[in-house]
């Protein structure tokens, strides 16, 4: 039983292992514009993780793809571009500004200045109906039954409360 147990304890750690890319790069330059790209590109497959990150297949396959274009010389934009291209802008973390992401990048501040402008409308339509009524804008005068009634319907509203106390 002990045998087993050390076996067991020896054996995990080496079926725990993670794959790691080496790449070679000729200066610190191109390694430092590889782990930029592969910090800012979205991997396909994993939703909400770089590729960078990622320990997919189609991740490790980005990374190589990413370090041969490095390696010719390939700028940023024109790396980023080919990305883009294979897999839509899904790729990108922070989409592009286009016509179709224009609601994207603009849509929470056009409702966010929309609801201020109901808020605006709604308050002034509020003190505005207050004080045309010729009432106080307190509490009590809001809660006054008998407000914006008719003398015989106040009569009329009197003689029900008589009889309720009765």
């Amino acid at each position: 039983m002990r045998q087993l147990l050390i076996m067991l304890l020896l054996w995990l750690p080496l079926s725990a292992q993670a794959a790691i890319d080496s790449f070679e790069f000729r200066d610190d330059e191109a390694r430092e514009r590889f782990q930029h790209l592969t910090a800012e590109l979205r991997c396909p497959k994993c939703q909400n993780q770089n590729i960078a990150d990622s320990n997919s297949p189609i991740a490790q396959d980005l990374r190589t793809e990413i370090h041969r274009m490095v390696q010719q010389g390939d700028s940023d934009q024109d790396i980023i571009d080919f990305m883009v291209a294979r897999y839509g802008e899904f790729v990108l973390y922070r989409p592009r500004v286009t016509a179709q992401t224009l609601a994207l990048w603009y849509g929470p501040f056009v409702l966010l200045a929309i609801g201020a402008v109901v808020v605006l409308v709604m308050t002034r339509r509020r003190k505005r109906a207050g004080s045309s009524d010729g009432a106080g804008n307190g509490p009590a005068d809001v809660l006054d039954p008998s407000q914006g009634l008719s003398a015989a319907e106040r009569h009329r509203l009197d003689e029900l409360l008589k009889q309720d106390k009765k």
